[in-house]
């Protein structure tokens, strides 16, 4: 068990279960589209922030995006750490069909992938060491990664390569890439995919 500081939100029970599986931490399901009325546990998730941080972990499709997004903006104090699994198609082996967008969820993918989401946000557990300069805006830009022709697609290329889902934002991009590359690995890694 990897012991983790912060409180890990995920979408579900059955994404609790997994995790619960991978990490000694405190687990908290949102039970889906519900949080948008749960203020109860909408204000544990404050408290959680403010006392110990949370990271963020939801499916790689557009109802997880939604959710991760209202909970960013609705926990506006604390320290929020963004957690991402890749978009792989496929199902869960609870399921008998896929899901609408044919991506497996949290549940769904691998416990290495899922450690390595989590140990890789910028949040503190055991082993880790004081963190890196955040990457900006302003650093996509400088790399040609927003802002500029072919920037989308080269964003996209990016995102592909390091696993990512598809319809990350160019900020949420650089919340993901905070706390695991330096300005210039960013600028390394552009470089080959340019090549």
């Amino acid at each position: 068990m990897i012991s983790i500081r912060q409180a890990i939100v995920v979408e579900g029970r059955y994404d609790k279960n997994k995790l619960s599986q991978i990490f000694d931490a405190l687990i908290v399901p949102v039970n889906g589209f519900s949080i948008f009325n749960d203020r109860k546990t909408l204000d544990f998730l404050r408290r959680l922030a403010v006392e110990r941080g949370i990271i963020i972990l939801t499916d790689p499709d557009g109802a997880g995006l939604v959710i991760r997004n209202f909970l960013r903006s609705a926990i506006a104090d604390g320290q929020i750490y963004h957690a991402y699994v890749g978009a792989h198609k496929g199902r869960e082996k609870r399921k008998s069909t896929p899901s609408g967008e044919g991506l497996l969820g949290v549940e769904g993918v691998t416990d290495e992938e899922i450690i390595h989401a989590v140990l890789s946000c910028g949040a503190a557990h055991e082993g880790s060491s004081a963190p890196q300069a955040p990457i900006t805006t302003a650093d996509l830009y400088a790399v040609g990664l927003s802002g500029g022709p072919g920037s989308a697609a080269l964003r996209q290329r990016l995102m592909d390569r390091l696993g990512l889902p598809p319809n990350l934002s160019a900020g949420a991009l650089c919340r993901w890439l905070s706390g695991r590359v330096t300005p210039d690995q960013l600028t390394q890694i552009v470089q080959e995919l340019q090549a």
